[in-house]
């Protein structure tokens, strides 16, 4: 009787000092993420405000929006457009300290975002073909009036990445009087490489948006060169964003010969910044090297060795990514 007793007894002890364990983790847990919830972060909503603002070109609505630090009125403005697949959420990938958007925004900017008509969260087109690199340029003056008269600030800063470099420096070499500074990400001067394109719209794959990270020699993604949760966060939102298709106009003009010259820096007036990764294989490497030649005074460049077509969000290199974009921006060069 004795031995049931103290069975019993030691069953109760054991049982009630794995509760108090328990008991003890949940509360650390607790703590802890109290503890996380206090500390200041780059990334938490809370600490951004935005704004979407109606804009309509040739009969389509247009997406623009701007995210600034919340509870700040930021002097300096600039524009980010978008490549030829996915539109301009792109720049957002708000994770950690990846986002673009979140960084400018913390460092005293109202950043703005459009959406080429057909891409995103802008209006449908009928015809894939239409939102052509130089029907885009239009739309970028649209968005460049729309914001010059919002913020009654004359001039922004704008950042094309990708064909965005192409669609961007069509509408400075036109419309160059609100542009303070211009940011080409990753040129296309010259054509990619002569290919036929019969379709009006690309077909958008899951897969394909992960197509642009750097990958092993066997072919997998490489973790060491891109965070697998940046990689899930940008391919998750071009799905939710730009969906089973885009436009094919910008697409056209690129996948011609590569003597074919898309981009004239002759005609931009403004200082402008060329920055890409030594990596990207949509690059003419050697003609982006002697460009500078060819830009304003007050322009530069910067190599970022290593660095892909999507340097901007690859974790040995985004850092140094902001900090040449911001050092240029406020001034550097």
């Amino acid at each position: 009787m004795k031995n049931i007793v103290r069975d019993i007894a030691k069953r109760k002890c054991i049982v009630f000092l794995w509760m108090a364990l328990c008991l003890c983790l949940l509360c650390g847990c607790e703590e802890k993420r109290k503890s996380e919830e206090n500390l200041p972060d780059i990334v938490a909503e809370t600490s951004y405000s935005y704004k979407e603002y109606p804009l309509e070109r040739n009969g389509v609505a247009l997406h623009l929006d701007c995210m600034t630090k919340k509870g700040t009125k930021p002097e300096k403005n600039i524009l980010l457009m978008h490549g030829v697949t996915y539109s301009s959420h792109e720049f957002d990938v708000n994770y950690k300290d990846y986002s673009l958007v979140r960084k400018l925004a913390c460092e005293g900017y109202a950043v703005w975002r459009l959406d080429i008509a057909g891409y995103g969260r802008s209006g449908k087109v009928a015809d894939g073909f239409l939102p052509d690199s130089d029907y885009a340029a239009e739309d970028i003056n649209a968005a460049v009036e729309k914001i010059v008269s919002e913020t009654g600030q004359d001039k922004i800063d704008v950042l094309g990445w990708s064909w965005g470099t192409i669609t961007v420096s069509r509408f400075a070499a036109v419309h160059g009087s609100h542009i303070n500074k211009i940011v080409l990400y990753a040129p296309i001067l010259r054509g990619i490489g002569e290919a036929e394109v019969k379709e009006p719209f690309h077909h958008n794959t899951w897969e394909s948006a992960a197509e642009d990270f750097q990958r092993k020699e066997d072919g997998t993604l490489d973790y060491e060169v891109a965070d697998p949760v940046v990689i899930e966060m940008f391919c998750s939102g071009c799905w939710h964003y730009d969906q089973d298709q885009s436009p094919n106009g910008g697409r056209r003009d690129a996948c011609v010969p590569t003597t074919v010259q898309l981009i004239d820096l002759t005609k931009i007036s403004a200082p402008t910044l060329i920055i890409y990764g030594d990596k990207d294989p949509y690059l003419d490497l050697d003609l982006v090297e002697a460009s500078l030649s060819s830009l304003p005074e007050g322009s530069a460049i910067e190599k970022i060795t290593g660095g892909s077509h999507v340097v901007y969000i690859e974790k040995p290199f985004y850092h140094d990514f902001q900090n040449r974009l911001l050092k240029y921006l406020n001034g550097g060069a």
